[in-house]
C-alpha cells in the first residue's frame, strides 16, 4: 500500500482518546504554552515573550482554554502589586514525558535543535506594575 493510503482497518483504531488529545493540543499555541510552563510557573508577560508571535488576546484565550481542560491553573496574588501566575496542574505536568518525547522526535526528524523555542526564550520577570 502506498504511503498516504489507508484501509478502513488502519483508521478504525484512531479516534477517541488520540483524537481528543489532538483536538486540544493540536490547536495553535496550546502545546507551546504547555511546554513553556514545563520550565516552571510564569506570569502572563513572561509567557507572551516565550511564545513568539502570539497576541495578548490569543494567549489569554488559550490559557483560559487550558485552564478549563484542567491543565493550567491561574493563581492571583492580590499584592500589591497584583500578580497572576500560571502553572501546570498535576494533569498538565503528566504531559511532560509526552512533550519531551515529541521534542526529541522533532530534533531527530525535523532538525530542530535543542534549546530553541519557547523554553529558551523564558527569562525571569521583574515586577510588573500591571500585574500581568
Amino acid at each position: 500500500m502506498a504511503m498516504g493510503q489507508h484501509d478502513a482497518g488502519q483508521c478504525a483504531g484512531v479516534g477517541g482518546a488520540v483524537e481528543g488529545v489532538f483536538v486540544l493540543l493540536g490547536k495553535r499555541w496550546n502545546g507551546v504554552i504547555l511546554a513553556s510552563l514545563m520550565s516552571g510557573p510564569g506570569r502572563f508577560a513572561e509567557l507572551r515573550r516565550a511564545v513568539s508571535g502570539i497576541s495578548e488576546r490569543m494567549l489569554s484565550d488559550r490559557l483560559a482554554e487550558l485552564g478549563e481542560a484542567g491543565l493550567v491553573s491561574r493563581e492571583v496574588d492580590a499584592g500589591p502589586p497584583l500578580r497572576v501566575t500560571y502553572r501546570l496542574t498535576p494533569a498538565g505536568e503528566a504531559l511532560r514525558p509526552a512533550l519531551e518525547e515529541l521534542g526529541s522526535w522533532a530534533e531527530r526528524f525535523l532538525g530542530v535543535p535543542e534549546g530553541e523555542g519557547c523554553a529558551a526564550a523564558r527569562q525571569p520577570e521583574t515586577a510588573d506594575p500591571r500585574g500581568a
